[in-house]
């Protein structure tokens, strides 16, 4: 939206409201405002939004716009002011102006026709706005009216309609993940063939999946969601492989920070988790769990209270990947850890082994900087048949070797660098080095 478009959408919503009020106060006849001929410049969502809809989620925007907007409009009718619990609306703790809830959507669009203030109503529980997770009602007080709750807008909403693209949500308590990427290519990955057939499935599934759910038969019976388990020590490509796989697809990947998830107090977890599949539903991200053994671990046998609400914990997390409708990848360290539950929902699991030697030749081989050459006389194989190492382990001493050699003003790395940086490699697993 333009800055001159969104003035005259504001114009008219003005009007509207002008109109309604000065039939409520003045008992006129409503002017001629026909909703089927409004033309608003707020984007129909892919052409599916209807009018009603969009002028919702213009009441919301206009105090993000003008945030004396509904003060000043509601003053032009009652410039004496008083109180005018009809047109709904509440003070917010640091907005001063009045914010907009369900009752003004339903006063704005239906005035007093009851059938019409339902269907307003039913905007907020079965309409484009709620299932593409744009504009919703906050939660009330229980036994206050549910329309009375503030009319939301989510955020990367309010970008896309002011800036014309969207931004990307920032990590924050609301929002417990980080988007990851990375330089590299798959040709700086290196896996076995049984784990590189299995990324090709996946690479399948999100090239082709698109127009299989468009057949006839398998629409209704296939959801759309796809559930990876990725297993296998540190270091051996997983969370590498799930960027790239987002980097290939142009789809954004959102790696969830389980320190900010998991919570010792009953029912957090799934509140924090529930903001980011709420935010992530209709984004087409691949949601990546690190680490999974936290959240996803084995249920136990029930023998207190904490027992029975872990135990729920893992019920609800069940339903909810299920119910995701993008690309959902969990990746952990030792696949036992996980209750079976989780396993035998996964469309694929994909083992990430330790590099043989001569995979490992190829990593210390591509790990190899172009600034400074390894000293000629380095034996590569020597270090790969002897050394078990992963790759994440192998780009740590190519690193560290590198930094040294560069700081001691060497023409090339040696071998003494590689062993001191192997040795470096080892301790962290508290291994002797042979």
């Amino acid at each position: 939206m333009i800055l001159t478009d969104i003035e005259n959408d504001l114009q008219l919503l003005k009007r509207i409201i002008q109109e309604k009020l000065a039939e409520y106060f003045y008992k006129e006849m409503p002017g001629n405002v026909d909703l089927d001929g409004i033309h608003l410049a707020v984007p129909a969502y892919e052409g599916l939004m209807s009018i009603a809809e969009q002028l919702v989620l213009l009441i919301g925007l206009a105090p993000h716009i003008q945030p004396n907007f509904f003060d000043e409009t509601i003053k032009e009718a009652m410039p004496q002011g008083g109180d005018f619990p009809d047109f709904g609306g509440v003070r917010g703790g640091n907005h001063r102006g009045l914010l907009p809830t369900g009752e003004t959507a339903q006063f704005i669009i239906a005035g007093k026709d009851l059938q019409q203030r339902l269907q307003v109503q039913m905007l907020f529980t079965d309409s484009i706005l709620i299932k593409e997770n744009i504009a919703w009602l906050e939660n009330v007080k229980e036994g206050e009216p549910v329309m009375s709750g503030r009319i939301i807008v989510a955020n990367d909403w309010i970008n896309r309609l002011f800036t014309g693209k969207e931004q990307p949500p920032k990590f924050s308590n609301d929002f417990p993940a980080k988007k990851i990427t990375t330089q590299m290519t798959w040709n700086d990955l290196v896996l076995n063939n049984y784990t590189l057939d299995q990324v090709n499935d996946i690479m399948t599934w999100l090239k082709y999946n698109p127009a299989i759910l468009q057949d006839e038969v398998l629409s209704r019976k296939i959801k759309p969601g796809y559930r990876i388990l990725f297993h296998g020590p540190p270091g051996t490509g997983k969370t590498l492989t799930a960027t790239l796989l987002g980097k290939q697809f142009e789809k954004d990947v959102y790696r969830i920070d389980l320190s900010q998830v998991v919570s010792k107090y009953i029912g957090e977890t799934e509140k924090n988790l529930e903001k980011v599949f709420a935010r992530a539903e209709h984004k087409n991200w691949i949601l990546f769990f690190d680490e999974a053994d936290a959240l996803f671990g084995k249920r136990t046998n029930v023998q207190n209270a904490h027992d029975r609400y872990a135990n729920q914990e893992v019920s609800y997390l069940l339903q909810r990947i299920e119910d995701y409708p993008g690309m959902l990848i969990l990746a952990s360290n030792f696949k036992n850890n996980l209750d079976s539950a989780f396993t035998r929902r996964f469309h694929t699991i994909v083992h990430f082994p330790p590099p043989n030697a001569a995979e490992r030749l190829i990593l210390w081989e591509k790990a190899c900087p172009a600034s400074i050459k390894p000293d000629p006389a380095l034996n590569l194989k020597m270090l790969a048949d002897k050394y078990e190492l992963t790759g994440a382990a192998i780009l740590n001493v190519m690193h560290y070797a590198a930094l040294k050699a560069t700081a001691d003003g060497a023409s090339f790395i040696t071998g003494t660098y590689i062993l001191n940086g192997i040795r470096r490699e080892f301790r962290k697993d508290e291994k002797t080095m042979s």
